[in-house]
């Protein structure tokens, strides 16, 4: 069986779609050897809950299905998972806790052999998935100032309320997310991209926004100076922010500076428009 990592290339089940994964951030953290399944009230769904300390990470991994990230009442974070299918087999699919540190890493996996680890979400290509369309949505609580990272293959990706460093990768999905502190990082194939940051910290150089089919929208906050990079194929190209031109005006492609310049961001796309607003 040929393994799917995911840097190379992962199977989109069960649509069958495959697409390449250029980011590294889908699932980038160490995991130890020792690993839980969380608790479930029946087979079908899955309840975590934890305290997590600001700073720290909270890691969702996901292969079919989507995950909603919404802001805790405390500092105890809360990750629920529920099985959805129609002529698949919800028995296939386990739900693994790994702890390394403060941080947590929760994952729905698929098959016996399926891992998550250091290096990304695992899985063999295995031919007896065409019927098999059980899916998993995720439904996470975040205590203040916990960093979060988002990832599935077939699903949307909503993350509302953080205050920290938010990553959000999906393949097939639209990715909606916010922070009051940032940064995000978000990346997608098919699909829309909406991201809003109250903050970009200091230390930042670049941030990249990418996907293939959908637009591509950035909020930030009214104060900001960076440099801008804006590409899309089909479909225009807006900033409400004042611009200074680097090189020729093209429609299609704009490089620029905003203020006295700063941090690079990039919004690219290819079949979609592409926009830059103040946060209002």
């Amino acid at each position: 069986m040929q393994e799917i990592r995911a840097l190379v290339k992962v199977a989109a089940r069960p649509a069958r779609a495959v697409a390449t994964i250029v980011a590294a951030a889908t699932l980038a953290m160490p995991l130890p050897a020792q690993q839980s399944a969380g608790t479930s009230s029946n087979d079908n769904t899955f309840d975590w809950s934890g305290a997590i300390p600001a700073g720290s990470w909270l890691r969702i991994a996901n292969l079919n299905g989507a995950i909603d990230v919404e802001p805790a009442s405390g500092g105890t974070a809360e990750v629920h998972g529920e099985k959805k299918w129609r002529k698949g087999d919800p028995s296939r699919v386990r739900f693994v806790v790994a702890k390394d540190g403060d941080n947590v890493t929760v994952c729905a996996l698929w098959h016996e052999d399926d891992s998550c680890d250091e290096d990304g979400y695992h899985s063999r290509e295995h031919h007896d998935d065409d019927h098999n369309d059980v899916s998993v949505k995720f439904t996470v609580k975040l205590p203040k100032g916990v960093r979060v990272q988002a990832s599935s293959v077939n699903g949307a990706l909503g993350i509302t309320g953080a205050s920290a460093e938010v990553v959000a990768h999906t393949v097939n999905g639209r990715i909606d997310a916010s922070s009051s502190s940032g940064p995000v990082d978000a990346k997608t194939v098919n699909g829309s991209i909406h991201v809003r940051m109250g903050a970009i910290p200091a230390g930042t150089e670049s941030l990249e926004y990418s996907t293939v089919n959908g637009s591509v929208t950035l909020e930030v906050p009214a104060s900001f100076d960076g440099d801008l990079e804006m590409d899309t194929v089909n479909g225009s190209l807006q900033s409400d922010f004042p611009v200074t031109m680097q090189g020729r005006f093209n429609p299609r492609h704009l490089r620029a500076k905003i203020g006295d310049g700063g941090p690079t961001i990039r919004l690219r796309t290819v079949n979609g428009s592409v926009e830059l607003k103040k946060l209002s």
